[in-house]
């Protein structure tokens, strides 16, 4: 079992200070322990990031690997909770559509159906990595890897900077079964469970989760105190309604041969997010992010959107078959097969106020097909591996906006208007009745642009290991990928009454602009493992990752005024990464660490901006370079204690050149300089049928950007402070197979940012989302069968 965390000091010391005072504590306690009899000691890391089942301590690759009874031990459930164990990972979750997975300082968050991911997300075995489909629920999960550093050789083009990969637990032959129920603060209710069993041919697992939670910053549009009192009354936000299932299947005709077939349904309908207006108060409220808000959204929103009221709703459906067979002793060979789709809608208030200003929506569609064959030979001193990928992507993101002419024009001050947007009271000025001579009270205004993209790529890779000598392994791989991509663009915007053309966008005319480009690339990788003694290794590596070229389609106006195709080429991002690391166990296997180093080289830095009518499009930035450590310490203090510390340092920026433009000396969003993390778990026999558990968790992390210009918008600053975050569990658990558990997350109600800027910062108007506040509640859990064991 693994158990890394990550945490923050509890001390005011400085980052390295603090991280040298826990590592010296940790090894200095044990030692004293050594001459103690501690029967325990900690397991093995087993992880399959070389597609094969190996130590974690014999892969020459820096990763973090946790299993799934640790995850539940923790109460981590989510995917962005794994932030706050691993070192150099950074998860934002605006919602489940908008997640942004950043390894060692680099973001992957596009929603645009024509760029590529960076970070790769697998799912048992296969790269689901579209940023709107790419969020799951983590529910019934048989382990966790965050692998670091370019993986493209064998684990495909996406994951240029690195990949988490989640198997989800497989079909047992004996009976087993769980339930677990849950309630907390803000009204959460979570029940989850699964049931498996079977005979020798056919064994079946179903597991479920089912979460809901009342919205934790309030919202008062549509209430008797706001300004459409008497309208749609909008839910509280950050809301949570979650279900998930998973029925799976295993056969086994034979012992060389297995089958998995494991479906997987999502289905979330959540209230939005809270993005809130740093310059402009609610009705009677402030501007904090973490008071009440009032976004009443368009009252347009049914007939524009297709939903009336703000938030997500989106359905995930996933499809995989995996066949393994063992030809022989030397020969493995598996198949994965992969069918997964989304579809989701997600309304917001653009602008987080009370006015209607920028109310947006995002509907995403996406269907994915992949088919991948390979075959691991072992022989001798050499491992090979060597296989074939095919990945084909249809997409589409459209984009509905409604707006009143008059508050869009006045509130970005296009008007030369004394009025504000908002007055001091709350209330919204309307200056329609008085440009239109009475003409008219309002002029609703609607438009809607699409971004499409298809993408089929090829793969073709091999990897081959070999033992030089019973200390030194040597590794190369090359990946080759090609890849064709179509791009489309199409926009509806008619002309404002106001202004006599679009408010942005050029209108198609109905039209959907297409490009078509193919691209190619070879993609090496170069380890080598030493083994000091039976207890260290050390390793180095060189590897090459690469962000696809992003081919962008939009729209522009001639010369005569008509719409044209505008078509823009992003060069490919290609990452050198230079690593070198150890890793060892230390006092009969009570203690493991690792630490590595690393400096990356970029070129065709690719970032996301808006211009200046607030719409977002791909640039290249230049070059940019990344220099950082990692290190992480686990040990067994005694039969009842274990600790772990981890740290995490990044030096990560856009070259401070002439010719990488206005980014130039900027630091990477959503980095974090430093991530530390320290936990402590506890348990022991109370008597002979009940035993404690508990853990504490503290992590860490620096100032953080929020945009990748670094600098206010409209005066305010986008970036959030040093904070650090704090979670506890306890419970008893009985030998008859039930347990309860006290949790709180956030535990010293810790107030931070999650995201600012967004939408509203590219009209001026920059908004901030809040992180959750304190969450606590109880937990009941009870197995039957083999689960209890």
């Amino acid at each position: 079992m693994t158990s890394k965390v990550i945490n923050q000091p509890l001390f005011k010391l400085t980052k390295i200070s603090l991280a040298m005072l826990c590592v010296t504590s940790v090894n200095g306690y044990a030692a004293q322990q050594a001459e103690k009899e501690i029967e325990k000691s900690l397991e093995e890391v087993v992880v399959v990031a070389q597609k094969r089942a190996q130590s974690i301590q014999d892969v020459p690759v820096t990763i973090t690997a946790y299993d799934g009874d640790f995850l539940e031990s923790i109460g981590i459930g989510e995917l962005d909770a794994l932030s706050d164990i691993t070192p150099g990972l950074v998860i934002q979750e605006q919602s489940p559509n908008n997640p942004g997975f950043v390894i060692r300082g680099i973001t992957s968050d596009s929603g645009s159906s024509q760029s590529s991911s960076r970070v790769s997300v697998y799912y048992n075995g296969v790269d689901v990595s579209r940023s709107r489909g790419s969020y799951f629920e983590l529910f019934d999960v048989e382990g966790i890897e965050v692998v670091k550093g370019p993986q493209a050789t064998l684990f495909g083009t996406a994951a240029s900077v690195g990949a988490i990969s989640v198997a989800t637990r497989k079909p047992e032959q004996d009976f087993s079964a769980q339930i677990k129920a849950s309630v907390g603060n803000f009204s959460a209710k979570n029940l989850s469970g699964f049931v498996t069993g079977g005979s020798n041919l056919v064994q079946g697992r179903f597991a479920f989760t089912s979460r809901t939670r009342d919205g934790f910053i309030e919202n008062i549009a549509g209430n008797d105190d706001s300004q459409s009192a008497g309208g749609f009354v909008q839910e509280d936000m950050h809301a949570l309604d979650h279900v998930s299932y998973r029925p799976s299947l295993r056969i086994t005709p034979n012992n060389d041969v297995t089958i998995d077939l494991v479906y997987t349904y999502e289905k979330n309908d959540d209230s939005g997010t809270s993005f809130k207006n740093g310059l402009y108060a609610p009705t009677g409220g402030d501007t904090s992010p973490y008071s009440f808000v009032e976004l009443s959204g368009s009252p347009l929103a049914k007939d524009v959107f297709g939903k009336e009221d703000l938030g997500v709703e989106r359905t995930v459906n996933d499809l995989n078959l995996t066949v393994n067979w063992d030809v022989n002793d030397n020969l493995t060979v598996t198949s994965i097969t992969a069918q997964r789709s989304f579809d989701s809608l997600e309304v917001f208030d653009g602008d987080g106020t009370q006015a209607w200003f920028l109310e947006f929506a995002e509907a995403a569609e996406g269907d994915q097909f992949s088919q991948e064959l390979r075959a691991v030979y072992t022989a001798g001193d050499f491992t090979t591996i060597f296989g074939a990928s095919y990945f084909d992507e249809d997409g589409s993101q459209a984009v509905p906006f409604s707006t009143e002419e008059s508050v869009f024009l006045n509130c970005l001050g296009l008007l030369g208007s004394d009025l504000p947007c908002i007055n001091t009271d709350g209330s919204v000025n309307v200056l329609t009745p008085y440009l239109t001579e009475g003409a008219a009270t309002l002029l609703p205004y609607s438009l809607e642009f699409t971004n499409y993209g298809e993408n089929t790529a090829y793969s073709a890779f091999a990897d081959v290991s070999y033992r030089a000598t019973n200390a030194l392994e040597l590794t190369a791989g090359l990946r080759y990928v090609k890849e064709e991509k179509r791009s489309g663009y199409q926009s509806d915007a008619p002309n404002s009454i106001l202004t006599g053309a679009a408010l942005f966008t050029v209108d198609t005319g109905g039209e959907i602009f297409y490009a078509e480009a193919d691209y190619d690339d070879w993609l090496p990788r170069f380890n080598a493992l030493y083994e000091i003694n039976p207890t260290t290794n050390v390793y180095a590596t060189i590897s090459k990752g690469r962000r696809s070229e992003v081919l962008e389609v939009s729209s522009m106006s001639t010369a005569q005024g008509d719409a044209a195709i505008s078509v823009s080429e992003v060069p490919a991002e290609v990452i050198w990464n230079y690593e070198t690391g150890v890793k060892g166990k230390a006092l009969q296997n009570r203690v493991d660490y690792s630490v590595a180093m690393f400096y990356q080289e970029y070129s065709n830095f690719q970032v996301t901006l808006q211009d200046e009518e607030g719409v977002a499009y791909s640039a290249d930035a230049g070059s940019a370079t990344n220099l950082g450590f990692e290190a992480e310490i686990r040990a067994l203090l005694s039969d009842e204690f274990e600790v772990f510390a981890n740290t995490a340092f990044l030096d990560a920026e856009i070259d401070d050149d002439s010719n990488n433009g206005q980014l130039a000396g900027n630091t990477f969003r959503l980095q974090p300089e430093w991530t530390f993390s320290t936990g402590l778990f506890y348990g022991t026999e109370i008597s002979n049928s009940l035993s404690l558990t508990s853990s504490l968790i503290y992590s860490y992390r620096t100032e953080v950007f929020f945009e990748p210009e670094n600098a206010p918008i409209s005066g305010l600053d986008i970036s959030q402070e040093a904070f650090g975050l704090m979670s506890a569990r306890v419970g008893i658990a009985s030998n008859s197979n039930w347990s309860v558990n006290l949790y709180a997350n956030n535990l010293l109600d810790e107030e931070y940012l999650v995201d600012a800027g967004n939408t509203g910062g590219g009209f001026g108007n920059p908004t901030f989302v809040a992180g959750a506040p304190r969450m606590f509640g109880v937990e009941f859990t009870m197995n039957f069968g083999t689960a209890g064991l």
